[in-house]
């Protein structure tokens, strides 16, 4: 009955997060501020985690930057304001503990590793879909984090042995993170094929090198959110999704993908 239950959950969760696959073929406004609701419930969870170590970030200054930087986000204006918005969020940040005591340093600090971590990386995603072939490259971000998730998980069950990082996830292995990666750069090379058949004119060997890049750092992002939880002891980072924990927990890795994803093609491809 506890494995039925669990599983019922999984099935439960999975369908709460199956309205978000709509945003994604939508896109435009609809992706940009359904990841702005995914951003705030994230930095929710962050922030909420790491009070259990009597950290005080500051949720409400961090909450109001968030809907801002996403307003002028792939706007005419956005070159203009998005930068000059993060500094100053860091810099009026820097100016808080003299103004109010109850805050210190570790308090700023956190509260900044927030806002890059959650809206920040959430942010690349709208950013791939709002780019030149971008309806396509958007799902390279998600194929990648989920194929990778995938062959990292069955090859680590039935082939792998020796652990990758047991000090912060025990469970996971070599071969299932070598596994990781190959589902994600055939995941990436399939798509890309798909891709070029339809609109984009990109040479093969660049899906290879996304998938191979998402491969590993889709393992980074999910070993990341690992370390933080171990850190301040909780196994996930929310309850809000059934059998899959919170926003955190199901887009660690996905947060990684499209930070990889973005700058590939705005520096490599140059689209």
């Amino acid at each position: 009955m506890r494995r039925g239950a669990i599983l019922n959950n999984r099935y439960i969760g999975a369908l709460l997060l199956a309205p978000f696959i709509i945003f994604i073929f939508l896109g435009g406004y609809f992706l940009k501020y359904g990841i702005l609701a995914l951003s705030l419930l994230g930095l929710y969870e962050f922030y909420k985690v790491v009070k259990t170590k009597d950290i005080h970030p500051l949720n409400i200054f961090s909450y109001t930057l968030c809907i801002i930087y996403y307003f002028f986000l792939n706007t005419d204006y956005s070159m203009t304001f998005v930068i000059p918005i993060i500094f100053i969020f860091v810099f009026v940040s820097f100016c808080i503990p003299i103004i109010n005591t109850n805050y210190n340093f570790i308090d700023i600090a956190i509260t900044i590793l927030g806002f890059l971590y959650v809206p920040v990386m959430f942010s690349f995603i709208p950013s791939v879909e709002a780019s030149k072939g971008g309806k396509y490259l958007v799902w390279f971000i998600f194929i990648s984090a989920w194929l990778c998730d995938i062959f990292a998980y069955y090859f680590g069950k039935y082939l792998g042995n020796k652990k990758l990082c047991p000090k912060v996830s025990p469970k996971k292995t070599i071969v299932g993170s070598l596994g990781g990666i190959l589902g994600s750069t055939l995941g990436c090379t399939l798509l890309g094929i798909y891709s070029n058949s339809q609109s984009l004119s990109i040479p093969i060997y660049n899906y290879i090198l996304i998938g191979l890049l998402c491969g590993v750092f889709c393992q980074f992002g999910d070993l990341f959110a690992s370390s933080i939880k171990r850190y301040v002891g909780v196994k996930d980072y929310s309850h809000l999704i059934p059998g899959h924990g919170g926003i955190l927990d199901r887009f660690d890795s996905i947060l990684f993908a499209g930070t990889v994803v973005y700058y590939y093609i705005t520096f490599i491809l140059v689209i």
